[in-house]
């Protein structure tokens, strides 16, 4: 057993507790130090007895996060106090009231938003979704929730190496598929990116670590070479007699990671790798024509990309983000993105929501409004969504949109969309009756169907008729929440009687079959017609388009999974009844793949979405009709089944015992040549004895593009493959594709 020295425990933690008040210190008003110190107090007592996973006394997981608010996001009081006592309820004997109490109804509410909901939950549901929404259903009374949960989920991330891999798995999932958007979405770049890295070196750590070897290797290149990049630049700013500050940094490694995947190139193609940041001590004023007279600066010294000019000044991002950006060619031949902002703006940039305040405040109506209008929108939608909670994280993660298009009304007023939006989305912008009645568009004077895609700088005016209503179809065409909440809502009206009518036919004919109406039946039913809701598989078995009769094929489909698996299936809906049912399945001794807790070998199908292959990185999920299947932690469909149902995911690693064939795809670009073919498949056939299942070859202008669908053991068997064939003269990339 480790030995523990109390006494230097102690000291540690008064010395982060110091650090907090420090940073705290400027902005604390009379009597603020006494209810910090109170807070982290009672939090010491509730906490005494407990640790991380990391051995480490967990009084310093809430000191970290309430040091974060201070730090990174810029909270007052109210955040610390709530930041200190914020597992208090959920892991101790402290209640609510005691909280209000001691410390007031505001920190108590915010409290709440940030405590887990206990319980059992229905058959299907998913526990993470619902926290999710209760979480987010306080954003209607204090965003302050939000960035307190951002920053214990930031804390988290940091500690996230002493979890087991499938609770990295789960946890670094749920950061991406949520809690990184919402980052975004509120305006904190830097804590945004820091969690997008953290989720890439926990999923794909060997990427991440190549990426990192590579960003510091370049470093002293990449410092000499922003230096002679800003001189000319800094000489003339001083000329000019402008107050600045220029800072150069590296892109961050997920970014850099997301560029070599989308555009399916390696480290050293990315081209614009660094950003060099020019900062503006301007009043408010002339921050515009400040930040346009730097662009003309560096417009003087390095040739613009006309297609990379971004003016974020005149134009706002909705989150409040405002800067100008551009890419330039400097004298080495290597392109620099160049971004041009105000201190003000940087503090929006840097620390979004909490900055967006300040600012408001002290200038009034100066501060951008994009964040209110985002934030009361996202209300109307937490009031009027009664679905799911899975659906209503889908709608909500819609609200996360990263791009935007600026488009305006005959009358010329300025709407920001996201990026994609339809004429149909623009009608419900417009008004709910509006979109309800919308049959088409007039974009830039020519007529459009519903649903045209809008581009930036569009002016739209919708056309409507009495006799038009909503339809599912709309669905598909729209991408904004309100939108979608809208079209669910008038044919929710719709739909009530139809589902009631096929939930009555459903009841009767389980009945008949002699089997359970219960939500368990029911859950398996919608999995089993592949239908997204329990609602969904009864409206259309009311409406007809599910004939009641094919429920009875359920029930055959049913017993012959049962016979196959032995009722393997039948007790297994989460992890731990998985582990308890896993000891009496031992499977036969040519699987190769270990599953669950003990690491024991039983069935299991290969998710068709991604093909896993032995050495692959993966995970076993439970489904409801199919057993367990195994997906690979980059398969596209992983975020959500990690993200929404984690008590389903079971760990899952491959042992290499024994050869078996698995089918993996390889795309080939090359330049072509006569006997190209030839030598591709003596490397596949002869060299490496691998069986092809397919080949496809398109050439065009001397360029060579192929697919080729082979069996193959393991990773190293397919890495040693793909080794090769780079090596045969024309080729010049080779990839893997799902």
């Amino acid at each position: 057993m480790v030995q523990v020295d109390l006494e230097e425990e102690r000291k540690e933690i008064l010395k982060r507790y110091r650090r907090l008040l420090k940073q705290a210190k400027p902005s604390l008003k009379e009597g603020d130090a006494k209810l910090i110190k109170k807070a982290f107090n009672i939090s010491m007592e509730a906490h005494k007895d407990m640790r991380r996973k990391s051995g480490e006394p967990y009084i310093y997981h809430p000191l970290e996060v309430a040091l974060v608010c201070v730090e990174e996001i810029g909270l007052g009081t109210t955040s610390i106090v709530a930041a200190l006592l914020h597992d208090v309820v959920e892991d101790t004997d402290w209640e609510l009231e005691d909280i209000e109490r001691e410390f007031g109804y505001k920190v108590m509410t915010i409290i709440d938003g940030l405590t887990k909901i206990a319980g059992v939950f229905d058959y299907g549901s998913s526990q993470q979704a619902e926290n999710f929404r209760k979480m987010l259903l306080t954003l209607s009374d204090d965003v302050r929730v939000i960035l307190i949960k951002l920053a214990d989920r930031l804390n988290n991330m940091r500690t996230l190496g002493s979890m087991p891999r499938h609770k990295q798995l789960k946890i670094a999932s749920e950061t991406m598929y949520l809690y990184a958007p919402l980052a975004h979405r509120l305006g904190l770049y830097s804590i945004k990116s820091e969690l997008e890295d953290l989720y890439l070196k926990f999923t794909d750590t060997d990427t991440y670590k190549e990426i990192v070897f590579k960003i510091n290797e370049s470093k002293s290149y990449r410092n000499k070479f922003i230096k002679s990049f800003i001189q000319p630049i800094e000489d003339e700013l001083v000329r000019q007699g402008l107050s600045f500050v220029i800072k150069g940094r590296p892109k961050s490694v997920y970014s850099i990671f997301n560029k070599m995947k989308k555009q399916g190139i390696p480290f050293e193609e990315v081209y614009d790798l660094f950003a060099v940041r020019i900062i503006l001590g301007s009043d408010a004023e002339h921050e515009k024509a400040d930040c346009w007279q730097v662009y003309s600066i560096v417009t003087d010294f390095y040739r613009p990309n006309p297609d990379r000019l971004r003016d974020w000044i005149s134009t706002p991002r909705s989150n409040g983000y405002e800067s100008l950006h551009t890419t330039v060619m400097s004298n080495t031949g290597q392109w620099v993105e160049v971004q041009i902002r105000t201190k003000r703006m940087d503090d929006i940039a840097e620390r979004g929501y909490a900055a967006h305040w300040k600012y408001k405040e002290k200038e009034g109506s100066k501060a951008p409004r994009g964040l209110d209008d985002w934030i009361t929108k996202v209300r109307g939608l937490l009031e009027s969504n009664d679905g799911n909670a899975i659906e209503f994280m889908d709608d909500f993660r819609g609200n996360l949109f990263h791009e935007e298009v600026f488009v305006f009304t005959p009358k010329g007023e300025l709407k920001v969309l996201p990026f994609g939006s339809t004429a149909l989305d623009f009608a419900f912008e417009i008004h709910t009756q509006v979109g309800a009645k919308c049959i088409g568009a007039k974009v830039n004077q020519r007529l459009v169907p519903i649903s045209h895609k809008l581009k930036n700088g569009d002016q739209v005016e919708i056309l409507t008729s009495n006799k038009q209503k909503p339809t599912e179809d709309w669905l598909s065409i729209v991408v904004t929440s309100r939108a979608k909440a809208k079209i669910k809502d008038a044919i929710r009206e719709e739909k009530k009687s139809a589902i009631i009518d096929g939930r009555e036919i459903v009841q009767r004919k389980l009945k008949q079959m002699k089997m359970e109406f219960t939500s368990e039946n029911i859950e398996k039913l919608r999995a089993y017609f592949e239908l997204k809701t329990a609602n969904e598989f009864y409206y259309r078995v009311g409406k007809g388009t599910i004939d009641p009769t094919t429920i009875k094929s359920f029930k055959e489909f049913k017993e012959s999974q049962k016979l196959k698996n032995r009722g393997t299936h039948e007790k297994v809906k989460d992890e731990s009844s998985f582990t308890k049912e896993i000891k009496s399945l031992k499977g036969p001794d040519h699987d190769q793949l270990l599953i669950g807790e003990d690491m024991d070998v039983v069935d299991y199908v290969l998710a068709k979405c991604c093909n896993p292959i032995p050495g692959d990185d993966v995970f076993g999920f439970v489904t409801v009709n199919e057993g367990i299947k195994i997906h690979r932690t980059s398969c596209p469909n992983a975020l959500e089944l990690l993200s929404n149902h984690g008590n389903r995911v079971i760990k899952a690693r491959w042992t290499s015992q024994k050869e078996i064939a698995f089918l993996a795809g390889l795309r080939i670009v090359g330049t072509d040549r006569v006997g190209l073919i030839n030598d591709l498949t003596k490397v596949i056939s002869n060299e490496l004895k691998v069986n092809m299942r397919s080949i496809t070859v398109d050439s065009d202008a001397g360029i060579f593009e192929g697919t080729i669908k082979l069996y193959v053991n393991n990773t190293s068997h397919l890495d040693k493959l793909m080794n090769n064939l780079t090596k045969v003269e024309g080729i010049l990339k080779v990839t893997r594709f799902d």
